[in-house]
């Protein structure tokens, strides 16, 4: 067998898995459908975080302690966000990985003007998070996030185990059958740690420009890229 019949191969069986697994685990509590990965991928597995909170880096930490967790550091971020990172590296069992983007705020502006992200807020996206997240995830057969089917109608069908097609790799929900009210309990349960900007008004926390309060009635998404017809960064399309 060639090396690209061998990784087309594992590709294959990795998906099965994935699909499979996305069945068997769909009742499966946060913290087995997280034991399961660890057992399934070791090392090959990591955490995404966005900072927003970190339950799902606690319970990974639970499930494989000293586990990778990836944050995506774009340059725009609240200073909060930037805060609750650190304290996230300084008190819990986990390794945190930055990636940064290849261009620098201020490079980017040398090239492609200042405020692209108000210009086209999806070019931006894809140079300071999509293209640093598939880069960075490069050793790593699977990746879980914090995804929640109950945050807006574009996520209502996230399995809690299903397969990334864009990037070749096992994709992990271990919190998508959550409400906000079972991350309340976790939290307070836990003590995890959580941005302040969620205690602010903020119902989703994303990069600075393009994030503000929710209005009440407002669901948890309306406050990133508001008042347009963009509703996700391209990490999960």
């Amino acid at each position: 067998m060639t090396t690209i019949q061998a990784d087309e191969q594992k590709t294959e069986d990795l998906k099965a898995l994935a699909e499979q697994a996305g069945r068997d685990l769909e009742d499966a509590s946060a913290l087995e459908i997280l034991q399961w990965a660890a057992e399934t991928f070791g090392k090959r597995f990591c955490v995404t975080s966005s900072m927003e909170d970190a339950v799902v880096a606690h319970l990974a930490s639970r499930a494989m302690p000293g586990v990778d967790v990836v944050f995506l550091d774009t340059g725009y971020h609240f200073p909060e966000t930037i805060g609750t990172r650190d304290a996230v590296e300084a008190v819990m069992d986990v390794n945190v990985i930055t990636l940064t983007p290849r261009q620098t705020v201020a490079e980017q502006d040398a090239e492609y003007g200042p405020k692209l992200h108000d210009r086209n807020p999806d070019l931006c996206c894809a140079m300071r998070k999509v293209r640093p997240l598939e880069e960075g995830l490069t050793k790593y057969d699977a990746w879980a996030t914090g995804l929640r089917r109950d945050e807006s109608p574009t996520r209502a069908n996230t399995p809690v185990v299903g397969w990334d097609e864009k990037r070749q790799k096992v994709k992990i929900s271990p919190i998508a059958r959550w409400t906000q009210d079972d991350v309340d309990a976790y939290v307070t349960e836990h003590g995890v740690l959580t941005n302040p900007l969620l205690m602010d008004g903020y119902a989703s926390v994303g990069c600075a420009p393009c994030t503000r309060r929710v209005l009440e009635g407002e669901d948890a998404r309306a406050g990133r890229w508001a008042g347009r017809a963009k509703t996700e960064c391209g990490l999960h399309e």
